[in-house]
C-alpha cells in the first residue's frame, strides 16, 4: 500500500479592496499645477491632499517646523513637455493633397484657422492631461471657415461601444451672476450624419439653455456626411482610467518630488553654509562720541585700529569659520534624481545636460534613442489624427458651401529626428567619394535625401558628371554597322568586276541565316 504523505491545496481566492486616491479630473488637476511650476501652488495642492493618505510623506505636503525653509522646484516637468512638443512640432510637414483644387482650398483654411498653431497646444495638452479632443465648429460671424478649437482631457468625455468612440462631450463653465453651470456640447455620429445637441446642468441637474441669455438661440443641429466633427487625441494609454490617456509624466510625480527635495536641501546647506564671523567684544569699533558699539562692516573692519587685550595670557583675534558643505554627495544625488525623472522619456543630450561623467560613452548614446522612441510614439499617432482632422474640416466647409460632402485624401509627414546636419553629411560623403566606394547617384540621394525630389537629383548628377568630365554614352552593339547595309548585286557592277572605286563597304549587307546542317556538320 502506497501512503499518501504529500498533500497540496490550492490557495483561496482573495479579494483586495484598494481606495483610488484621485479621479481622473483631479490627476489632470496634478499634472497641470505640476507643469504650471509654481513652488506655491505645488504646497497648496499637496496641504489639501495631505488626508489622502499616499501624500503624508512626499516632500511637498510636508509641514516643517523650522518654516524657515525653502522649498524650490525645479520646473523640470515643463521643460519636458515644452521640448517633446518643441520637437515633433518643428519636424512637421504641410499638409498636401494630390488634388490642386483641395490644396487651394485647404492653404486659405489653414491660414485663418492658424492650423500649425493649434496642433502645437494640442501636442502640449495632450501631454499634460494625457488626452483630448479637436473641435470643428460654425461661426459665420466670426469666420468663412470651419473653427478648429482643440479641449483638454479634463473638459472632454468620450462615447464609446466596444472599444470605439462615436460620440466627444466637450464641457464649458458658464457663470449667471455668481451662479456657475456646465454646458455639454455633444457630438455623436449615428445614422450616416452627425448630431450636435446642447445640455446645461447646475451641479449634476439639468436646467433650460435660456437660464443663461446668451445660450438661448442654441438649436441642435443635424450635419450632412457619415464623419464626426469632433477628433479625440491620445498618445499613451492610462492603467488606471480604461479609455482615457495618460499624461508624459504622470508616472514621474514621485520622482518629481524627490528632485525637488534635493535641490531645496542643497540649497538649504548653502544658505547654513555662509561665513560666519566671530569678534571679541573688546575689538567691536564703538562710536568715539556716544561710546556705543557699531555694526561691523565687512569693509571697514579691515582698516580699523584695535589695542591688545588686558588678558592674561590671551589672545584677542577675530575667527572666521564656515561649514563644510558636501558638494560632491549632493551633485551625485542631483544627477541620480535627475537621471530618473527622464528616464525613459527625453536623454539628458536633449536638454543641453552634460552628464556623460556618469556613465560609459555607449550608455550615453543609448540614452540619445530614448529623445527618438517618445518622438516617433507622438508622430505616429498624429500621422493618423491629423489626416483625419483635415478630412473633417474639409468635409464642413463643403457643407457650409452647400456642397455634398467630398472625398478627400490628405497626406502629412514627419522629418527625421537626429539626422546628421549638413555640413557633417558633406564630410562623410566626400570620404565615400573619395575611396570610391560610392557612385555619384548614391552621393546626391544621401546628401540633399527628401529636401530635394527626384527629378532635380537626376539633373544635379549630369551636372557633376559634366564637371568631372564623364560623359554618357550608349553601348556600342557587334554587329550594328553591317545590319543597315544593303548589298548590290556584284554582276552588275561593272565590266570590271569592282564592287566600288573607293574600296569602301557596300551600303547594305543582306545577312543570311547558316544552314543548320552545315552548323552541324561544323
Amino acid at each position: 500500500m502506497i501512503q499518501k504523505w504529500l498533500n497540496v491545496y490550492p490557495a483561496e481566492k482573495r479579494t483586495f479592496a484598494i481606495k483610488e486616491a484621485m479621479s481622473f479630473e483631479t490627476s489632470v488637476i496634478q499634472n497641470r499645477i505640476w507643469y504650471r511650476g509654481k513652488a506655491y501652488e505645488l504646497s497648496q495642492l499637496y496641504h489639501q491632499l495631505y488626508g489622502s493618505g499616499f501624500t503624508d510623506a512626499s516632500f511637498w505636503s510636508s509641514v516643517p517646523e523650522n518654516r524657515n525653509i525653502r522649498k524650490i522646484h525645479s520646473g523640470l516637468p515643463a521643460i519636458l513637455v515644452d521640448t517633446v512638443s518643441y520637437i515633433v512640432k518643428s519636424d512637421m510637414s504641410d499638409v498636401s493633397f494630390e488634388n490642386k483644387s483641395h490644396q487651394t482650398e485647404w492653404n486659405e483654411i489653414k491660414e485663418d484657422v492658424d492650423f500649425n498653431n493649434v496642433v502645437g497646444k494640442a501636442i502640449t495638452e495632450t501631454l499634460i492631461a494625457g488626452d483630448g479632443s479637436f473641435k470643428i465648429s460654425v461661426d459665420t460671424e466670426l469666420s468663412q471657415y470651419p473653427i478648429v478649437e482643440f479641449y483638454s482631457g479634463e473638459n472632454v468625455s468620450y462615447l464609446s461601444r466596444r472599444g470605439r468612440i462615436y460620440g466627444v462631450d466637450f464641457w464649458t463653465d458658464r457663470k449667471k451672476g455668481k451662479k456657475e453651470y456646465r454646458l455639454r456640447e455633444r457630438y455623436e455620429r449615428k445614422d450616416g450624419n452627425c448630431y450636435i445637441t446642447y445640455t446645461l446642468f447646475d451641479d449634476e441637474k439639468e436646467v433650460p439653455l435660456n437660464t443663461i441669455d446668451e445660450l438661448s438661440d442654441l438649436k441642435p443641429a443635424k450635419i450632412a456626411g457619415d464623419y464626426l466633427l469632433a477628433v479625440p487625441l491620445r498618445f499613451f494609454d492610462s492603467p488606471l482610467f480604461p479609455g482615457r490617456g495618460k499624461s508624459i509624466f504622470e508616472s514621474k510625480i514621485n520622482t518629481f518630488d524627490a528632485h525637488d527635495e534635493v535641490i531645496s536641501q542643497w540649497i538649504d546647506a548653502i544658505r547654513s553654509g555662509r561665513v560666519e564671523k566671530y569678534i571679541p567684544k573688546n575689538m567691536i569699533p564703538t562710536d568715539p562720541n556716544t561710546g556705543t558699539k557699531c555694526e561691523v562692516d565687512s569693509f571697514g573692519t579691515n582698516f580699523i585700529q584695535v589695542e591688545s587685550s588686558i588678558k592674561e595670557g590671551a589672545i584677542d583675534k577675530i575667527e572666521t569659520v564656515q561649514p563644510e558643505i558636501k558638494y560632491d554627495a549632493f551633485l551625485h544625488s542631483y544627477s541620480s534624481t535627475l537621471d530618473m525623472c527622464l528616464q525613459g522619456i527625453l536623454s539628458p543630450a536633449t536638454l543641453g545636460l552634460d552628464v556623460g561623467k556618469m556613465s560609459s560613452a555607449d550608455a550615453q548614446r543609448e540614452k540619445k534613442d530614448v529623445t527618438g522612441h517618445t518622438r516617433n510614439i507622438i508622430t505616429s499617432v498624429l500621422e493618423r489624427v491629423l489626416p483625419e482632422l483635415v478630412c473633417a474640416v474639409m468635409m464642413t466647409y463643403d457643407n457650409m458651401k452647400g456642397n455634398i460632402p467630398g472625398i478627400y485624401e490628405p497626406s502629412l509627414t514627419f522629418g527625421e529626428y537626429g539626422a546628421p546636419d549638413f555640413d557633417n553629411r558633406i564630410e562623410s560623403v566626400s570620404k565615400a567619394a573619395t575611396s570610391s566606394i560610392m557612385s555619384i547617384e548614391s552621393q546626391v540621394d544621401e546628401l540633399w535625401g527628401n529636401s530635394k525630389d527626384d527629378e532635380w537629383k537626376q539633373q544635379e548628377v549630369a551636372r557633376i558628371k559634366q564637371l568631372k568630365g564623364i560623359e554618357t554614352m550608349e553601348e556600342p552593339k557587334a554587329g550594328y554597322e553591317l545590319r543597315d547595309v544593303e548589298v548590290t548585286d556584284v554582276d552588275s557592277a561593272g565590266d570590271s568586276g569592282d564592287i566600288s572605286k573607293d574600296r569602301t563597304a557596300p551600303d547594305s549587307v543582306i545577312e543570311k541565316e547558316p544552314d543548320e546542317t552545315q552548323v552541324m556538320g561544323e
